[in-house]
């Protein structure tokens, strides 16, 4: 469809209504705003590490301009390494800690050549099969069958670091059967340091990882080492075979012996902690033979672990792909993408050092480049980090950070895109909440200033299960976890930001269609009338379609795009992004106040199909967004802003109103095709036969009309419509 005929019937849909509809109304509280915030510093987008290929053909002035033309505003910098389990470096150039070249890198504090890219570098003491980053790749090193491999804990969580006991900061691996199995003996092939004190334990409920409330740890009769020797221990566990699916080592004290490699050099960081080469678990015959159960192999079929923490201890040869980049700082904020503004820049902390990111920082600043605030490390709850043991690393990196400059504005920690409390295994208190016991040990340490914003990311819709009515749920989300943190000691005047967010988790057709522009409004509006300080759009740079779920193909970008990374076609929620930050806002630099606003619209079974949020912009202008969930009907409402109890207020005079949905925009799936086996090695079973595409695909339409009390507006189906103007009393 032309875009001519899509204006024409947007039109059609604007004022043909049929005249039967039911009078509706929205009503605006003009009582006392609910936030106030500036667009330039509260409405941005996300990068995040892309291809390389991406960042160079995205960075292109003609795609560049196309991005910023919807409007987002201040940029964050999103840290990519962590989920992968990877030391970043985000400076090619420094130095390593052992002569020889390799161990604990820093970054050059001092530029030099232009940094266009940076890398993650795998980390070879791993202890993760797997983890919320990272689903499908990597392997621990507890269960790959080579001994001369090993996992090592985070040397800076013990007390030569904290300046805490090793005690308050217990170490742990824990091995996942998969099903019930017989177990009465473990065989544990320590490394250096090993662990003195430790009792081995076994989970009495579902899964202790993915549900950490719902069960208990129990140490197994003869399970608790007091003196342990290191080297090869075999420990039966207990006098008769017990049917166990998770099983933990819980390790409470080290022996501070160094690793016993050519890779150590008397670091002290390689002396500290816990190292383990292989778990072996199982059953012992009365021969006295012991009967492993345990997959040992180096990829994903191995029996799976989970660790505590990871040494960042690394070399040159692990660095893997560099098809993939963060992009290089000296690019980022030299490209236009981040519009000259201050932007939010993260620092690697869970698998890094503070020197690193101190580095990082002071290279920053002798490069003049302009930063809000830091992030500290990358989604913590996802790498199944305690919270004392973030809040220990935290303090550390805080401190070397304020050595560069003290007046940096540090947060965190970024949690993954949940819906309610994060919950972890109860502390001696009973204690589960996460963020509760952040703020607990941040408070005890009096090291609260260090936190100067807390941040989170908005997944809120699991892949593969949106259907339309999930769409009534976003405000509710929004809100509740927002009050979630607070209920946890997250001070009322602490500035919150998403600093990612989208549908899911999981890009896939549903981000194409109308149904992802829709949502975006009510994200967006939900989150600024819940006191929210800044959000971020992901992902701002356009992006290849990719299998997504149900191998459905799908983008968290704004467009598609070809090959060759030229835009194609805008997406819906482009157009929503600019009825946002062009149409709602007055982009730029003033305060614009936020104010309540609820319609009387429902279906019957209590949703509220027209949700509305209004500004006072600092033109003196108000604006309403209205954003009509409805799938199927028009909704024609009057809009009506509660002042004093003696004077009627209304949108008066002059008005403009900027229409975006269902009628603008469809979105064509691709068509698929399923094969029983690939066609070739490695490639999928679904594959699409056709590119999908929007028809139409926009524009907004825009009309002006003189608004009065009785004026109704028409909200056609599926959309977002924004009303400005003047408002005046009768």
């Amino acid at each position: 469809m032309k875009k001519t005929e899509a204006i024409a019937l947007g039109l059609a849909w604007c004022f043909g209504f049929g005249l039967s509809a039911a009078s509706q109304t929205i009503e605006v509280d003009m009582s006392h705003p609910t936030n106030r915030f500036v667009p330039k510093e509260t409405l941005g987008a996300g990068v995040d590490r892309i291809a390389v290929e991406a960042i160079d053909k995205d960075l292109q002035q003609a795609t560049l301009n196309r991005t910023l033309a919807s409007g987002w505003q201040a940029v964050t910098y999103r840290q990519n390494t962590e989920l992968a389990v990877e030391a970043w470096h985000w400076n090619p150039q420094g130095t390593w800690s052992n002569p020889s070249g390799k161990g604990y890198f820093t970054g050059a504090a001092t530029p030099t050549e232009m940094i266009r890219y940076s890398y993650g570098y795998g980390l070879p003491r791993r202890g993760f099969t797997r983890n919320d980053g990272t689903d499908n790749v990597g392997f621990s090193r507890l269960t790959d069958g080579d001994l001369n491999t090993f996992w090592k804990s985070n040397p800076y969580l013990t007390q030569r670091f904290t300046g805490e006991s090793d005690a308050l900061h217990p170490q742990w691996v824990v091995m996942d059967l998969a099903q019930l199995q017989q177990v009465d003996s473990i065989r544990i092939e320590w490394g250096e340091p090993y662990a003195r004190r430790y009792v081995v334990q076994y989970w009495t409920g579902d899964d202790p990882i993915k549900a950490p409330t719902r069960g208990t740890w129990q140490a197994f009769p003869q399970g608790t080492v007091a003196d342990g020797k290191g080297k090869t221990g075999t420990i039966r566990l207990s006098g008769n075979s017990t049917a166990v699916r998770f099983v933990r080592i819980w390790m409470t004290e080290s022996s501070n012996t160094c690793v016993a490699t050519d890779s150590s050099d008397g670091d002290p960081r390689d002396c500290v902690g816990y190292a383990i080469r292989e778990l072996y678990l199982g059953t012992r015959t009365d021969d006295g033979e012991f009967h492993d159960i345990l997959r040992h192999t180096p990829d994903q079929e191995q029996t799976t672990t989970y660790c505590s923490s990871v040494d960042p201890w690394h070399e040159p040869s692990d660095l893997g792909s560099t098809k993939q980049a963060q992009m290089g700082f000296d690019l980022f904020f030299t490209s236009g993408v981040t519009r000259g503004l201050p932007a939010m820049v993260p620092i690697a902390m869970l698998y890094d050092t503070p020197d690193n990111a101190a580095a990082e920082i002071a290279y920053l600043k002798k490069r003049n480049y302009p930063i809000s605030y830091v992030e500290m490390g990358e989604e913590a709850d996802g790498q199944y980090m305690l919270p004392e043991d973030y809040a220990a690393l935290y303090v550390q990196w805080a401190t070397a950070i304020h050595r560069v400059d003290p007046s940096l504005k540090l947060g965190g920690p970024s949690f993954q895109g949940v819906n309610k409390d994060i919950e972890v295994w109860p502390d001696t208190n009973g204690k589960v909440s996460w963020t509760g016991r952040f703020i607990d040990y941040l408070k005890q340490h009096g090291r609260m200033n260090d936190l100067a914003f807390f941040s989170f990311e908005h997944y809120p819709y699991d892949p593969c299960r949106t259907p339309w009515g999930m769409l009534y749920d976003e405000p509710d989300l929004v809100n509740h976890i927002m009050q979630v943190w607070h209920e946890d000691g997250i001070p009322a005047d602490m500035p919150m930001f998403i600093t990612e967010g989208n549908l899911s988790s999981g890009a896939s057709e549903t981000y194409q269609d109308i149904f992802a522009g829709v949502w975006l409004a009510d994200y967006i509006g939900s989150f600024l009338n819940s006191g929210g300080k800044g959000v971020y759009f992901f992902h701002y740079l356009p992006l290849q379609m990719e299998p997504g779920c149900n191998s459905s193909p799908g983008t968290f970008g704004m467009f598609t795009v070809d090959s060759n990374y030229q835009i194609q076609q805008p997406l819906a929620q482009f157009f929503v992004a600019q009825l946002i930050n062009l149409e709602w806002v007055q982009a730029g630099g003033g305060e614009h106040q936020v104010f309540a606003a609820k319609s009387d619209v429902q279906d019957g079974a209590g949703h509220e199909l027209v949700t509305a949020y209004a500004v006072k912009r600092p033109d003196g202008n108000w604006a309403v967004m209205a954003v009509n969930r409805d799938q199927q009907n028009p909704h024609r409402v009057r809009i009506a802003f509660e002042g004093p109890a003696d004077k009627e207020i209304s949108f008066a005079g002059p008005a403009e109103v900027s229409t975006f949905g269902s009628a603008q925009y469809q979105w064509h799936p691709a068509q698929t095709r399923f094969m029983a086996h690939a066609e070739n090695s490695g490639e999928r079973t679904i594959v699409a036969t056709t590119k999908g595409t929007a028809d139409p695909d926009g524009p907004i339409v825009y009309t002006k009309l003189t608004a009065e009390k009785e004026t109704m507006y028409d909200l056609p189906a599926a959309s977002v419509v924004v009303i400005r103007g003047g408002i005046g009393g009768h």
